[in-house]
């Protein structure tokens, strides 16, 4: 690892940090960094460890506040509407910046923290950008516009601006090589396959424990259906990303993915029991609960018997029912309140969100719950309680607006995969044609998916005993 930058380091990179501690430098790079590669380096504390020296380093160094404020925030557990604590920090944050002659660069990570705080997600990348026009190699307005960027299903915006500054990160700036995977991702979701992948394996021939370029590496392969290829590429390189605890679960989620695309149940559930389970139950963040979630429903789906595992889950989500930051996360958590049966905390869900929709002010996400979150939701309980017809009413009028719900497409796959089966499960002869309809067109984006064939040979049988 690079030696961690001090006040003239910053300075010479043409980011000047407004403190005089060489110290709280150092902190903020060791933040920076682990957040930047997934991963909290122990030798350093990690980051809640780093964050915490860093700010007896330096009290009154607003940078230190924007990293801490903006880590929890990115982090989509916490809203400042329920909770008083990160309210009071953010505010802190703003107020600390007025009283300081601070870098313009600065200001604007602070505005752009003050917005994303009150849901105002796009005007955050807008300020995000405005920074990096002028300070293209800003790994933190970078990695907070493309994490942001994901969150919106802004897919172009997410691979773009990469782009734009890709051409300033060269061998000599730190971490430079992970830009390159950010790019790749960006690659991957527009559609562009072989170039992400390409890219990919550049950034891990610099670093081969690159726990994000593997990740794009492992979407082109369940993009592309290319099972066996993709079980061999996450076998071969786990060494290299299991130590990588932000995304390890993630990868871990991507690996089962195969086994389930295959029809080998339990050896997906032996990766959810061993890896993707633990890790959740002991982060309790968002991302290992919207792969527990997701991974589960998709199992429920393919009728494999989960035992107890929803209630498990349901220990976590259940404290996020009423956070409503993410509508991508709010069905998630729904995914674990109906596999566990919970109806009290699925209708406190649907009900606390219908009524922030009524008023969604500035909150991006909110604006679109009546037309989008709700419906989204509300397929998944109809499916749940038998209504199939109604699922599909529901589902199939919004499938192309669901990008703009955020994530990524194969983890919004699931949201496909409810509709084809509430179709093939329908009473009506015309969603039951229209379930062929989606797998041929499935097919042709997925050829020779063994879970698009074992599909299509049910919606046959259907066909037949219809």
């Amino acid at each position: 690892m690079a030696a961690l930058r001090d006040c003239k380091a910053w300075q010479d990179a043409g980011l000047v940090l407004s403190t005089t501690s060489n110290e709280a430098c150092k902190l903020f790079d060791a933040v920076l960094t682990q957040y930047a590669t997934w991963t909290n380096n122990e030798s350093l504390g990690g980051i809640d460890g780093c964050l915490s020296k860093l700010k007896a380093a330096d009290p009154n160094f607003t940078m230190g506040h924007v990293i801490a404020n903006g880590l929890e925030l990115i982090g989509t557990g916490r809203t400042v509407r329920l909770d008083k604590e990160l309210d009071s920090a953010v505010r802190a944050m703003v107020a600390l910046s007025k009283s300081q002659p601070l870098t313009e660069r600065e200001r604007l990570h602070v505005s752009a923290l003050d917005v994303f705080a009150r849901g105002q997600l796009p005007k955050a990348c807008d300020l995000w950008e405005q920074i990096l026009q002028n300070h293209p190699t800003d790994l933190l307005a970078l990695k907070f516009s493309h994490d942001t960027y994901f969150y919106l299903g802004y897919q172009r915006q997410m691979r773009d601006s990469v782009a734009r500054v890709y051409p300033f990160w060269t061998r000599d700036v730190p971490l430079s090589s992970y830009v390159k995977g950010y790019y790749s991702f960006g690659l991957v979701e527009t559609n562009l396959f072989d170039r992400a992948e390409k890219v990919a394996h550049e950034a891990l021939a610099i670093n081969q424990t690159d726990a994000w370029s593997v990740h794009t590496i492992a979407h082109v392969n369940e993009m592309k259906a290319e099972v066996e290829k993709g079980l061999k590429f996450m076998k071969e390189t786990e060494k290299n990303w299991k130590s990588s605890d932000m995304l390890a679960c993630h990868n871990y989620w991507h690996w089962a993915l195969y086994y389930i695309e295959k029809g080998e149940y339990e050896d997906a559930l032996t990766i959810y029991d061993k890896h993707i389970a633990p890790q959740c139950l002991t982060s309790g963040s968002i991302l290992d609960i919207v792969d527990n979630s997701s991974m589960l429903y998709r199992l429920h789906l393919e009728g494999v018997k989960l035992g107890d595992r929803w209630n498990d889950l349901l220990g976590i989500t259940k404290k996020h029912t009423k956070d409503h930051i993410l509508l991508f996360n709010d069905v998630h958590f729904l995914m674990s309140f109906l596999g566990a049966k919970d109806q009290k905390t699925t209708e406190e869900l649907l009900a606390t969100l219908q009524e922030l929709a009524r008023a969604p002010h500035e909150d991006h996400q909110l604006s679109l719950a009546p037309s989008l979150g709700l419906p989204l939701c509300q397929a998944f309980v109809e499916f749940e309680n038998g209504n199939c017809d109604k699922a599909v009413d529901l589902l199939y009028p919004i499938r192309y607006e669901l990008v703009q719900v955020g994530g990524s497409d194969a983890q919004r796959d699931v949201f496909s995969l409810l509709l084809i089966h509430a179709a093939l499960n329908s009473k009506s002869k015309a969603k039951r044609k229209l379930a062929r309809c989606l797998l041929h067109e499935r097919d042709l984006m997925r050829p020779k998916s063994p879970m698009t064939e074992r599909l299509i040979r049910k919606a046959a049988a259907v066909h037949s005993m219809a």
